[in-house]
């Protein structure tokens, strides 16, 4: 239907421009021809006033709707015919209201389309818009070089209101409208409209067009000075950039800032590569591997492979861990980093003033600084618990080295992505796990549909899932509990293993001093990384948003640039294509809206959906559960989001991620050869399932009939 209105829409300007052209309008629309029928259009104002200055005001907004050449011989008609104020009063309304329609119309027309080739753009540039639109469209009315309809088009393709795009068009265009209006008041004596604009006059106009970024850079200017009231700038800075943290996103900042030839200090406390290497990622992930290695040596029967008792030798499999960690540790080394040109320095980093850094008794300065201090596991204040020797993800490894057996009975607190996959790992490893879930389903932030298939699986391993539970306090070698109205239980544990979520580093290094992160705000850092002082930037966990390793990464390019470069150009950080994992077996992969995500956010969404019961890599594997589910835009083949769910789900979504990355929609997925047999695949049959869903019936109809006819 809207399709059909936009065909509608189009056919009217089309015809609208062409009658406007067959018409001698264009004619008419000269200085020689207003000069000379001057007398007896005025004459009609005379006798007329209302019916001929209404035929005026809607032949102007019809001229500027369609942006048809003349509106400035218009605008001098306007003064010659009806004076300076009435007729300054009836082009300003007029051309705000064509400009108006005109944008609508752009908008109507186009948004869709460039935003499904350019989406990422596209919402940049509406993000500058949204934050600086009224700046940027003043100057652009302002400037009378730059031509009308290219300001209304441009604009008809952001998100800008209406009601802001008309108050802003209305002031931005009276200056020129008033040149021009007071200008046909003396007709008589223009020769060509080249009389109206004088170099000085233009040269006075773009100087005007200027007010408004001058003004925003004069007002930026006094905030910055706000802020820094009461602390003393150096005179000259020690390097030009200061690291806090070395893991992810600290790393990757400073690698960034010696790539460009800066001089650039890291400071680290703790191991370098931070928490994934030496407690997150990289340890989880290795003990999944064997945990995965256990079950499926227990489960080779059904490949036809027999095996016999299957022994876990626990201390071993956490000495693997142990040697994966010390495996990767030398890409992430201070020898590494030094070797690059990074001055490294071990101790603890203490924000002195907004450019000072002690570290081991020695103050560092620096024009910029990124804090990338990291996180840590939350820990809830239940009674008993700190008594209870309790475990996190940062503390698990080093006190399970040596343990001959993995612990007999394991409680996990925590029904998240971390808690889900420990469950799952320790079972596999010989554990009798209970886990405790406050929620009313594990992995909460996934679709009810995969949290149930993923919790089908993890009971059938044998854990004990307890939703809608909630921890009391810690007795001794117990957990209390309590589910619904039920009457409190306690469940022993040798282990318990607390994995309610992280939280952001921020105490212990000199933030509480300068008022970062002190107001509880839930934003901790601006669009382009900065905190509340504009060379200090976060990035990671600290920043408040995603707590992925890649995440940090991704954020370390915008922080290390905007702090190196941002006095020239600022990048706003783009989080709008995210993808993340959850390691369980199948695998859980996710990027963009899924359906829980999209109803919140009110977006519309068609679903394209394929499951792997019948995908022949799967089937060959006996790797069936799982599926591909696509949410895709109604009308297009633009991807809004997608779950896998399946074995190797991970590296499936990478192909989705690229697409959505670069605004390719379903039917260049359905056009690209997949390798066979792969568990890619999946993704071209799903987008084969949409396709299937929207095959053109009528056209498809008249081939049929062609075919009969071909066969007659």
């Amino acid at each position: 239907m809207k399709q059909h209105g936009k065909i509608v829409l189009l056919l009217l300007i089309v015809l609208l421009v062409v009658a406007a052209f067959l018409s001698p309008l264009g004619d008419w629309l000269t200085l020689e021809r207003l000069k000379a029928s001057r007398d007896a259009v005025a004459a009609m104002v005379e006798a007329r006033p209302l019916a001929v200055a209404a035929g005026f005001f809607l032949l102007y907004v019809v001229a500027t709707a369609i942006s048809f050449p003349g509106a400035a011989i218009l605008t001098l008609a306007a003064g010659a015919l009806f004076g300076l104020w009435e007729g300054l009063l009836l082009v300003s309304f007029a051309s705000t209201l064509g400009a108006s329609l005109a944008m609508l119309g752009a908008r109507y027309l186009l948004r869709d389309w460039v935003g499904r080739r350019f989406a990422n753009r596209l919402a940049a540039i509406d993000g500058g818009v949204a934050r600086d639109g009224i700046f940027y469209l003043l100057t652009l009315r302002l400037n009378p070089a730059i031509p009308f309809f290219l300001v209304n088009l441009g604009m008809g393709l952001t998100r800008m209101r209406l009601p802001t795009f008309w108050i802003v068009s209305q002031i931005g265009m009276l200056p020129g409208t008033f040149v021009y209006v007071n200008a046909g008041t003396q007709l008589a004596g223009i020769e060509s409209t080249r009389d109206i604009f004088s170099a000085d006059l233009l040269g006075a106009f773009i100087l005007l067009s200027l007010f408004p970024l001058l003004a925003k850079i004069l007002v930026d200017w006094l905030r910055r000075r706000r802020i820094y009231r009461g602390w003393r700038r150096p005179k000259r800075f020690d390097r030009n950039l200061i690291v806090i943290g070395a893991g992810a996103g600290g790393l990757v900042t400073a690698l960034i800032g010696v790539t460009v030839r800066a001089k650039v200090t890291l400071i680290e406390a703790r191991e370098m590569g931070g928490d994934c290497l030496n407690t997150g990622c990289v340890p989880s992930k290795t003990l999944l591997a064997s945990a995965k290695a256990a079950h499926g040596a227990r489960d080779a029967g059904r490949f036809g492979v027999e095996t016999g008792e299957v022994r876990v030798r626990f201390a071993e499999v956490i000495e693997r861990v142990h040697r994966a960690i010390a495996e990767i540790a030398p890409a992430d080394s201070v020898e590494r980093y030094s070797g690059l040109g990074v001055d490294v320095r071990r101790g603890y980093g203490r924000l002195v003033d907004p450019w000072t850094v002690e570290v081991n008794g020695e103050r560092l300065t620096a024009r910029s600084i990124v804090i990338a201090a990291g996180g840590e596991p939350v820990v809830p204040d239940l009674p008993g618990l700190a008594e209870s020797g309790f475990l996190t993800s940062d503390t698990l490894w080093a006190a399970l080295r040596g343990q001959e057996r993995a612990p007999e009975r394991l409680v996990i607190l925590g029904g998240g992505p971390v808690g889900t996959e420990l469950a799952q790992a320790f079972a596999r490893l010989g554990s009798r796990v209970t886990q405790v879930n406050r929620g009313a389903r594990i992995l909460a932030r996934e679709d009810a549909e995969v949290a149930a298939l993923i919790e089908a699986r993890l009971r059938a391993e044998g854990v004990d899932i307890r939703n809608r539970c909630e921890a009391l306090r810690v007795d001794g070698r117990s957990l209390v509990v309590r589910s619904g109205d039920a009457a409190a239980e306690a469940l022993p544990f040798d282990a318990l293993v607390v994995a309610v979520g992280r939280r952001p580093r921020l105490d212990g290094y000199g933030l509480e001093q300068l008022g970062i992160f002190a107001d509880g705000d839930d934003a901790l850092v601006d669009p382009w990384l900065r905190t509340r002082f504009p060379n200090i930037y976060a990035v990671g966990d600290v920043s408040g948003s995603y707590q992925f390793t890649h995440f940090a990464a991704h954020q370390a390019w915008y922080a290390a640039v905007n702090a190196l470069f941002g006095s020239l150009r600022r990048f706003r950080a783009d989080y709008s294509i995210l993808p993340w994992v959850t390691y369980t077996d199948p695998e859980v992969a996710h990027v963009g809206h899924n359906e829980q995500s999209a109803r919140q956010a009110g977006v519309a969404y068609e679903i394209a959906r394929y499951g792997l019961a019948h995908l022949d890599r799967a089937v060959s594997e006996d790797a069936r559960e799982g599926f591909v589910k696509l949410l895709v835009k109604p009308g297009s083949d633009r991807i809004l989001g997608a779950t896998i769910v399946g074995a190797h789900a991970g590296e499936t979504l990478a192909e989705i991620v690229l697409a959505m990355r670069h605004g390719l929609g379903l039917n260049k997925i359905l056009s690209t050869i997949h390798a066979y047999p792969t568990m890619a695949e999946a993704n071209k049959f799903a987008a084969g399932e949409w396709k299937k869903a929207h095959k053109p019936e009528r056209l498809l109809a008249l081939v049929e009939r062609w075919h009969d006819w071909r066969r007659r």
